[in-house]
């Protein structure tokens, strides 16, 4: 909303003008806060400002990306360490933002500085945005000084993420397209090639291997019944997708992949790496402990870990080390645990921490380029397995009646 006032400044002089703010006692706490002492101030009846109308879509607005945040902590710590003022700073990185979510979010974070609100506090309104991670790591470097160095720690914490993301992603890209590709081509070849062998098959009046019979049997499901199919097809799909969203559906995926023999040490692999790398940020950060394991399993969506911070959390606040504590064979690696004691016995968890994750992510990587150079052959031959041995049935009462026809005759 907007509010028009009137009274002094700090000097003085009579002032007046107007502000945003969400009710009337913040825009007189705001004004407060610039040295305003307000005799009057009312909402400026039957508009909203552009402003709030700004705020009020970035609050509501989409998630920014991994890669927008890299950007705008990076840009942000260079200014600020350049002893840039932090409203110029934000209004500069908002000026060469493209349109989107992430320009109108800076926006109304620059006007809610420019208001006299701490920068943690303007990240707050906008939790979609800026995790509880961020705003901590802001606060602490608000406090301590340290602004900038805890915004090149945000970058790189962002910028690590979305490298971890890209790796998993171009290592499945590959395989999902050839699979996708694949199914497509099976589909054709039942539903409009097959027919067209069906009638020759008709006029033959030959046996059919049975291999045939069953590709023509799912062929006539496919042209009977497609009108089903196909819009079957499309729902349980989304309904897989929206269950694995759920925290249900994806607390049960992930307890499986921990569970399966060759996918679950990978899977603790990953998840032991953004724990141990959020974790060590934090406490880099300032953090005190307690609060960076809380923290840390507010980020976490692996559900067994969520459990392991929870118990982690309960035996810390008793005193218990830290290595003791998270110490789970089933989900914490022997080495790791063992690098977190030495960590603690010498003081420097958070550099500890740190290193394990830069090691399992190098690891890590490392896994998904074999995999990757692993799968593509593997899903090639599958798919062409599939593809020939449907071609093969296709033409096969072909071959068998040729082969009949060409040895009547030497009988």
């Amino acid at each position: 909303m907007s509010f028009s006032y009137s009274g002094f400044d700090i000097s003085g002089k009579a002032v007046s003008g107007a502000i945003d703010a969400g009710a009337h006692a913040e825009a007189i706490e705001a004004l407060r806060r610039r040295g305003i002492f307000a005799v009057q101030v009312q909402e400026e009846a039957g508009r909203a400002s552009g402003a709030s109308r700004t705020a009020r879509a970035s609050r509501s607005g989409g998630k920014v990306t991994l890669r927008e945040l890299s950007q705008f902590f990076r840009q942000l710590s260079i200014l600020v360490a350049t002893k840039t003022p932090l409203v110029q700073a934000l209004d500069a990185i908002e000026k060469q933002s493209p349109e989107g979510s992430l320009r109108s979010i800076l926006a109304d974070i620059r006007r809610r500085v420019e208001q006299g609100e701490a920068f943690s506090t303007a990240l707050a309104a906008h939790p979609r945005a800026f995790d509880p991670i961020c705003r901590s790591m802001v606060a602490a470097g608000e406090s301590a000084g340290l602004l900038d160095q805890m915004l090149k720690s945000l970058a790189a914490l962002a910028r690590q993420q979305m490298n971890v993301r890209r790796s998993v992603v171009g290592a499945l890209t590959y395989p999902a397209i050839l699979i996708t590709v694949s199914i497509g081509v099976v589909i054709v070849l039942l539903v409009s090639v097959l027919p067209q062998f069906q009638e020759l098959f008709d006029s033959l009046q030959t046996p059919l291997p049975p291999t045939t019979e069953f590709l023509i049997f799912i062929s006539e499901i496919l042209r009977g019944y497609w009108y089903a199919i196909a819009p079957g097809a499309v729902v349980l799909i989304i309904a897989t997708v929206l269950w694995l969203k759920s925290d249900s559906g994806w607390a049960l995926l992930d307890t499986a992949l921990l569970r399966t023999p060759r996918f679950g040490p990978v899977r603790r692999s990953f998840a032991q790496a953004g724990l141990t790398r959020l974790l060590g940020t934090l406490l880099e950060s300032r953090v005190n402990l307690l609060d960076a394991l809380r923290l840390t399993r507010e980020s976490l969506t692996s559900a067994a870990y969520v459990n392991l911070l929870l118990r982690c959390e309960a035996s810390v606040e008793k005193g218990q080390p830290l290595a003791e504590s998270i110490g789970d064979p089933d989900l914490i690696s022997p080495s790791v645990k063992e690098a977190i004691a030495s960590g603690e016995r010498s003081g420097q968890i958070g550099p500890v921490l740190l290193q394990i994750a830069d090691f399992l992510d190098e690891d890590n990587e490392q896994f998904l380029k074999m995999l990757s150079a692993l799968i593509e052959p593997i899903v090639l031959t599958i798919m062409g397995i599939l593809v020939g041995g449907v071609a093969i049935s296709m033409f096969l009462p072909m071959f068998d009646l040729a082969a009949n026809a060409g040895g009547g005759p030497a009988k």
